[in-house]
């Protein structure tokens, strides 16, 4: 990983988020901040409900665009863009059901340690179908548990109609699904029926074991190997720059022959389906089942970097005071 850029960005970061603080009173600084290793640091959900932290609907204009500048900073320019679709579309999903009930802005920020010191310090965003974690540690920085979900995936009325959210996590997958055959095919396609959401849920700790085998890339053709690199690195993609070349790097580093590339269910469009990326240092769930398959669940987990996980322990092994 570049050093260079990838503490570039995190004082971008520090920036942005010193910003959104800025603009609290004492109360919103409270509910907005915590510290990092808590006891609730590793608890997150997709579902809806509170979080902690503080809430957009409880923000002025003015600072929820400092929220949106902090996933700017954070994110890649493609991963910060979802982010957003993703937000607004938890707004159009409300619209299309006409719940009253159903609350605003949905989504809490949350900092976690000091940004402008020297010691590790974290942030992030998370709500019904988002959940963005950054760390940053001695000018690294993790990115993972990364969860983007899509209610409805394509819109189906109003005047959003045929909008459609996460629509290359799909593609790029049927790419590769499509170009195979015979064995590879059969090896591929786990089982016929697709799980009911993403096999490790919101889970602190990615347990790959309950991910079905798949095709290993090295038994795919070349092209079919260059298909699923193109997906992985599209997840991989709503990192910054630096964050996710280093986890390209980690992964060829350990074999890409090893990655395997799992679907479960239908490959007709409309019907429910799922897949599965399994690799040494990655675990990538899709899922798109529910509400007639048109709500689509996908997490990216950094088997390495999950949390941040290696790079506070290396940072406190080296002596830095916790």
């Amino acid at each position: 990983m570049d050093a260079t850029s990838s503490a570039a960005v995190v004082a971008q970061m520090a920036d942005a988020a010193e910003a959104f603080l800025g603009t609290l009173d004492e109360a919103g600084r409270v509910a907005a901040t915590g510290r990092l290793g808590g006891r609730d640091y590793r608890q997150w959900t997709y579902l809806p409900g509170p979080r902690p932290g503080l809430c957009l609907a409880d923000m002025s204009v003015e600072q929820r665009a400092t929220v949106l500048a902090l996933l700017d900073a954070g994110c890649s320019a493609a991963g910060a863009k979802t982010a957003r679709a993703v937000i607004g579309l938890d707004m159009i999903h409300r619209q299309l059901v006409a719940d009253p009930d159903l609350e605003d802005h949905r989504f809490w920020v949350r900092v976690l340690g000091d940004p402008t010191g020297e010691q590790p310090w974290a942030w992030r965003v998370n709500g019904h179908h988002l959940a963005v974690h950054v760390v940053a540690v001695s000018g690294s920085i993790a990115s993972t548990p990364s969860f983007y979900g899509a209610n409805p995936a394509t819109v189906p009325s109003g005047p959003h109609r045929g909008l459609r959210t996460l629509s290359d996590e799909e593609e790029l997958a049927r790419l590769l699904l499509a170009d195979l055959d015979g064995p590879l095919r059969t090896a591929a396609i786990t089982s016929d029926r697709a799980p009911a959401d993403i096999r490790t849920r919101f889970d602190p700790v990615a347990d790959p074991t309950v991910i079905d085998r798949g095709l290993a890339h090295g038994d795919m053709t070349p092209a079919q190997q260059d298909a699923l690199q193109r997906l992985v690195r599209h997840y991989f993609g709503r990192a910054t720059e630096a964050t996710a070349e280093r986890a390209w790097a980690e992964a060829v580093e350990a074999g890409l022959d090893e990655i395997r590339f799992g679907w479960a269910g239908s490959d007709i469009r409309g019907e429910g389906h799922y897949y599965s990326v399994l690799g040494p240092t990655l675990l990538i769930e899709y899922d798109n089942t529910q509400d007639d398959a048109n709500h689509i669940h996908t997490v990216w987990r950094d088997l390495r970097h999950d949390w941040g996980d290696d790079l506070l322990l290396e940072h406190y092994a080296e002596g830095h005071p916790s």
